[in-house]
């Protein structure tokens, strides 16, 4: 028992197949296996991506004592879903750890891990600090500011951060951090053709039915541009340059407290 319990502490994948049922497909496998700290699933709708976030905030706080996870979704609702996939999880384990305390958007294990489901807005997260771990669901929708306010939660910690989502146009932050964001992320992509579950006649109605613009979004993973943009993205980008000075120069820096008297005359000098 305590080797098995051993195995599972050291790798997810085994604790998930193992203890919750759940044999994970080879790139979740990689998920819950992954030492990277900031990880973005750029995954089709129904691949498994909640589920596989769910059993790794479960393991994080079971065989890392002390450990604050935090759901981020763009609805409280929704991280709401994130955090019950999480208990349906725990209330499958055969030795159900203890906890202090358990209601429908956070619980506490004994070992003084915390799993808590947060609201989508902004000015009301800003309490929580020192996270373990921080898995945000639909991250293509969550609101920019939403994502900036929990990223210094990781400061101290040194936590991980995941970002889960299809895509949803070429805008915003997750977009920004697959397409510009550095090899400091992992990048993964499971489009709906790569997921054994989900039948081609399935996918092939979905077409139809959906249009080309949102299928390639749901279940190809593919960032589009939205039909409102006049301009291409990569032509917008194409035409940016660092060495062309820029036409109207403002003559000094701007206070940000300053009022538009104040910052008029700079640009009539």
């Amino acid at each position: 028992m305590i080797a098995a319990d051993l195995v599972h502490a050291l790798d997810p994948a085994a604790f998930a197949r193992d203890a919750l049922g759940f044999d994970p497909d080879p790139w979740q496998a990689t998920v819950l296996q992954s030492a990277s700290r900031r990880l973005l699933l750029n995954c089709s709708r129904q691949s498994g991506k909640s589920t596989t976030a769910a059993a790794l905030a479960l393991h994080q706080a079971i065989y890392h004592p002390g450990s604050l996870v935090l759901l981020v979704s763009p609805s409280l609702r929704q991280s709401g879903e994130l955090f019950r996939k999480v208990v349906a999880h725990l209330r499958t384990l055969e030795h159900e750890p203890t906890l202090t305390e358990s209601n429908k958007l956070s619980l506490a294990l004994e070992n003084g891990s915390r799993i808590v489901s947060l609201p989508g807005t902004e000015g009301t997260i800003r309490g929580f600090s020192g996270a373990a771990l921080i898995v945000e669901d639909e991250a293509a929708r969550v609101d920019d500011a939403l994502y900036y306010a929990v990223r210094p939660m990781l400061a101290v910690s040194g936590g991980r951060l995941i970002l889960m989502s299809t895509p949803f146009g070429k805008r915003g932050h997750f977009f920004e951090a697959w397409q510009d964001g550095g090899a400091e992320w992992q990048r993964i992509e499971i489009p709906a053709t790569s997921c054994a579950r989900i039948a081609p006649a399935f996918l092939e109605e979905e077409r139809r039915q959906m249009g080309d613009w949102w299928f390639r979004q749901e279940y190809l993973c593919e960032f589009v541009a939205t039909t409102d943009q006049v301009f291409a993205y990569d032509l917008v980008m194409g035409a940016l340059s660092d060495e062309v000075a820029p036409l109207f120069p403002v003559a000094g820096p701007i206070d940000a407290t300053a009022t538009d008297a104040d910052v008029e005359p700079l640009f009539k000098r």
